[in-house]
């Protein structure tokens, strides 16, 4: 596969290590709360239900504000959106460091999750137009362990700053962070020249869109939705309770369980890179993105759903369910890498801002109903804790398999392209 003339690797990685930076900061901000949450209830005399409803407010606005960003990041060039999220992150940090009241922090927080929604899928659409469609996934898996950074940074740097200087301090430091990230994006990223060169060989800009019904109802669109709410699910079951199932379900320690919690979120790190690594192989050697992409991230969710089984069938030490649960859910993952790349192969350049952000926001989901559904089971299941725990994780499995299989069938990168051609389209009309 030949690469586009306008491809500059320097230029492009550096926009991608930007980014990488970005999702580092974007994931800092999220999980803050939950990291300085007992000195904060008790400085600011909260209950555990008044702290829930703050710390669930960063989500109020965020598929909205992801959606809404998303359209228009179609006509307003990435650059300045991305500026104008890194601003308005690092200022929001100052009224949270200063706040002494309950419903001034639920403002902070729901205001904060509006500007955060769109990170990603704009940061997606950015780099889009810096790699060509042989080229995107690794990239993407790259700007993803910013979020894998974030955490192992919050996990060692939150406590310690929290013990030495007090909870706010982690807030004003988060501001300098955003204000320097703002003014290197501002001294250094550019837009990307690829979708410059694909409009040009269009005769107008309308002549490149379609109505948003018949791409969100394409069978390989429909696909990739489904992929991504299973990947979604996977890691929101993990990030809501893992911890929980180590200490309660494991028997480990409080200090046991937060190493073991580290471990499980470093392995998706290598698995992550690893395979979309080997996807971008096959795809530069001119093997179909369906079998590069499509059939590589059915296979991982397979193999995921069948390790989330042992899991519950079979009888292992402690540390044997760790270093399983460790690679069962690195590997849905890969989706977060993959499914993008493959949606903006089939939709339109001039409304792939907006598609992305719909994927997004859409897969999203299965992160918010994962921990209520497995919430349910631990609550209401007799027998084991471990095995309560292990059952939900079961359940996740299953939703794995039938998104695999849901692609498996439907997904076909090449015909969908062919399908929502704008050019194609006209022209059939």
């Amino acid at each position: 596969m030949t690469e586009s003339p306008s491809y500059e690797p320097r230029s492009a990685w550096t926009m991608t290590l930007l980014l990488t930076a970005l999702a580092l900061i974007n994931f800092l901000d999220k999980i803050v709360l939950g990291m300085i949450a007992v000195p904060l209830v008790a400085d600011l005399h909260l209950s555990p239900q008044q702290f829930g409803v703050i710390a669930g407010s960063f989500f109020w606005l965020f598929s909205a504000s992801t959606i809404g960003v998303g359209f228009l990041a179609n006509r307003v060039r990435t650059r300045w959106l991305l500026l104008a999220m890194g601003i308005s992150w690092a200022v929001m940090q100052i009224p949270q460091a200063l706040t002494t009241s309950a419903s001034a922090l639920l403002a902070c927080r729901v205001i904060l999750g509006a500007a955060e929604g769109p990170s990603f899928p704009t940061s997606v659409h950015a780099l889009f137009k810096w790699f060509p469609d042989s080229k995107r996934g690794l990239p993407v898996a790259v700007v993803n362990q910013g979020a894998v950074l974030g955490l192992l940074v919050a996990g060692l740097g939150i406590p310690a700053i929290t013990r030495m200087w007090g909870w706010r301090s982690n807030f004003l430091l988060l501001a300098a962070i955003g204000a320097a990230w703002s003014v290197l994006w501002l001294c250094f990223g550019r837009e990307g020249p690829l979708d410059a060169q694909r409009r040009a060989g269009h005769a107008a800009a309308q002549g490149e869109r379609l109505p948003y019904r018949r791409i969100l109802t394409d069978p390989s669109v429909l696909s990739i939705l489904l992929l991504g709410f299973a990947a979604y699910w996977s890691l929101g079951q993990g990030i809501a309770w893992l911890p929980t199932y180590l200490e309660k379900g494991l028997g480990f320690s409080s200090l046991a369980s937060g190493r073991w919690f580290a471990l499980i979120i470093g392995t998706a790190s290598p698995i992550n890179i690893g395979l979309s690594w080997v996807s971008q192989k096959m795809v530069e050697r001119g093997i179909s993105t369906r079998r590069a992409r499509a059939q590589l991230i059915a296979g991982a969710f397979v193999a995921g759903s069948l390790l989330y089984a042992v899991l519950l069938l079979v009888a292992l030490s402690p540390v044997q369910k760790v270093m399983l649960y460790a690679i069962a859910a690195a590997l849905p993952t890969l989706c977060f890498s993959l499914a993008p790349p493959l949606l903006a192969e089939v939709v339109p350049a001039g409304q792939r801002g907006a598609l992305v952000a719909i994927q997004t926001a859409i897969s999203s989901l299965g992160a918010a109903i994962a921990p209520v559904v497995i919430g349910h089971l631990v609550q209401t299941r007799s027998g084991s804790a471990a095995q309560a725990y292990e059952l939900g994780f079961a359940l996740g499995a299953v939703l794995l398999v039938v998104a695999a299989l849901v692609s498996l069938r439907w997904l076909h990168p090449d015909r969908s392209r062919q399908a929502l051609d704008p050019v194609a389209v006209a022209a059939a009309v």
